[in-house]
C-alpha cells in the first residue's frame, strides 16, 4: 500500500493505492455493500472505505493478511455466529484471510443486518422527538 499522508477523499482513491489483487478483493466488496445497501452513501470515515445510511453502517479495508469487515459492535457476531465460526472477529469487526475465498452472500446479509438496524434506531429516535 502506497503512504497517503494527507488522508483519502474517496473510496477509489484508498482502493487505488493497493496492488491489483487487492483492488480486485475490495472492489468486490464495494459491490457487494452497494447491492445490499443501495440507498447508502459512500465515504471515508476513520480513514477507512464506509457505507453510511441514517449514521455510519459498514467500514472495510485491506490490510496485510486479510480484508477487515466492520459493521459495528451492535451484536453483529452474535446474529451470524455459525456463519463467522471460521472468522477471526472483535466486537467491531471480522478479519477475512486473503488466502480464502471472500464470504460476498455473508457480507451482503451482514449489510442488510445493519441496514435494519440504522433503520429501526432512526425510526425509535423520530417516534421519541415526537412524543
Amino acid at each position: 500500500m502506497e503512504e497517503h499522508k494527507g488522508g483519502f477523499r474517496s473510496i477509489h482513491e484508498y482502493i487505488a493505492t493497493f496492488p491489483d489483487g487487492i483492488q480486485a478483493l475490495l472492489q468486490s466488496v464495494r459491490a457487494t455493500i452497494k447491492a445490499a445497501a443501495p440507498e447508502a452513501e459512500e465515504r471515508i470515515s476513520y480513514q477507512l472505505p464506509t457505507f453510511a445510511l441514517n449514521g455510519n453502517l459498514v467500514h472495510f479495508g485491506a490490510a496485510k493478511k486479510h480484508i477487515g469487515f466492520y459493521p459495528a459492535s451492535s451484536g453483529v457476531p452474535d446474529a451470524f455466529t455459525d456463519e463467522l465460526a471460521g472468522y477471526e472477529t472483535t466486537k467491531g469487526g471480522i478479519r477475512f484471510p486473503l488466502d480464502q475465498h471472500l464470504p460476498m452472500e455473508l457480507i451482503g446479509k451482514i449489510v442488510q443486518f445493519r441496514v435494519a438496524e440504522n433503520l429501526n434506531k432512526a425510526a425509535a429516535k423520530s417516534t421519541k422527538k415526537k412524543a
